[in-house]
């Protein structure tokens, strides 16, 4: 399966366009995370724990997307874009939502 953010994938043809498919995840950060979070935030430097979420977050969505895209038959996923959303109270969880076009290329 080949996946990439533009619109063709150089040296092949497009032979189909079958659908947009999605993949969506919602994740929660823990009040560790918040804590050694604000403690960064204080200190300075990178929060490693709020950067593996939204890998794990991201993979998430990106593995649903391609599920997705194999169930039409598609050999690529083209297009693709990733948005991230903060949500709920205080903005304690993050949506991940990865598309594009699945699409059967030569």
């Amino acid at each position: 399966m080949i996946i990439t953010t533009t619109n063709s994938v150089e040296g092949k043809t497009v032979k189909q366009y079958l659908n947009i498919v999605s993949g969506e995840t919602i994740i929660g950060a823990n009040l560790v995370r918040d804590l050694f979070a604000a403690v960064r935030d204080i200190v300075g430097g990178r929060s490693g724990a709020y950067e593996e979420v939204l890998r794990e977050a991201k993979e998430t969505a990106m593995n649903e997307m391609i599920a997705n895209a194999e169930k039409l038959g598609a050999n690529a996923v083209i297009g693709v874009d990733l948005d991230y959303e903060a949500l709920g109270s205080g903005n304690s969880m993050l949506m991940v939502t990865a598309s594009g076009t699945a699409v059967i290329i030569e």
